[in-house]
């Protein structure tokens, strides 16, 4: 993508890439911080900041993959050898993945629902932003999001949630469209217009 495309170019064609089909480069350090910087400029009512990243990268995939593997043979241990790969690649198949955790709770004056819609805003912004600085990316949840045994693992709190998973890359596929929803299945129109 280039850097310099107008947002509403842009938007008529944002699309994720599937994570199995990222590879390096990755962001560097520098980039990661530029993409989060990015990433925080979202609707947030109450400037309460009720989500937070952790960016993984490097070796720590590979040992969270194992670990992702012990849990899911726990659960299933009759897994075929293409699920037990599938289940130790989930964190390497993009050279970063940066989680989104959502911290929304009880609030005076914030509702939570609205809490939870700002951790959904942060994801969004989040693909849009390592699409700006040159990458690829896809948002995925996948069964240990909600897991709560895998939480530790991932660095998780109790109380917290995962908003989602973003897998950031490069790809020397070609990204393709996919089917979008018609307008007429989607939208209700309300009082007059021109």
């Amino acid at each position: 993508m280039k850097n310099d495309i107008k947002l509403i170019d842009y938007l008529a064609v944002r699309r994720s890439v599937p994570a199995f089909q990222m590879s390096e480069p990755g962001p560097t350090t520098a980039e990661i911080e530029r993409i989060l910087t990015l990433a925080v400029r979202v609707p947030d009512h109450g400037k309460i900041a009720p989500w937070r990243f952790i960016v993984y990268r490097g070796e720590e995939r590979v040992r969270i993959g194992e670990a992702l593997l012990a849990l899911a043979l726990e659960k299933n241990p009759d897994l075929s050898e293409e699920m037990v790969t599938v289940e130790r690649t989930r964190f390497t198949r993009a050279p970063v993945v940066i989680g989104v955790v959502s911290k929304a709770g009880p609030h005076v004056k914030i509702p939570e629902w609205e809490q939870l819609m700002s951790a959904g805003a942060v994801c969004l912004n989040l693909l849009m932003a390592a699409n700006a600085v040159g990458f690829v990316s896809n948002w995925l949840t996948e069964w240990f999001a909600y897991d709560e045994r895998a939480y530790p693992l991932l660095g998780i709190q109790p109380g917290e949630k995962v908003a989602g998973f973003i897998h950031i890359g490069s790809t020397t596929f070609p990204i393709t469209e996919r089917p979008r929803p018609a307008l007429s299945d989607v939208v209700t129109w309300v009082g007059e217009g021109d």
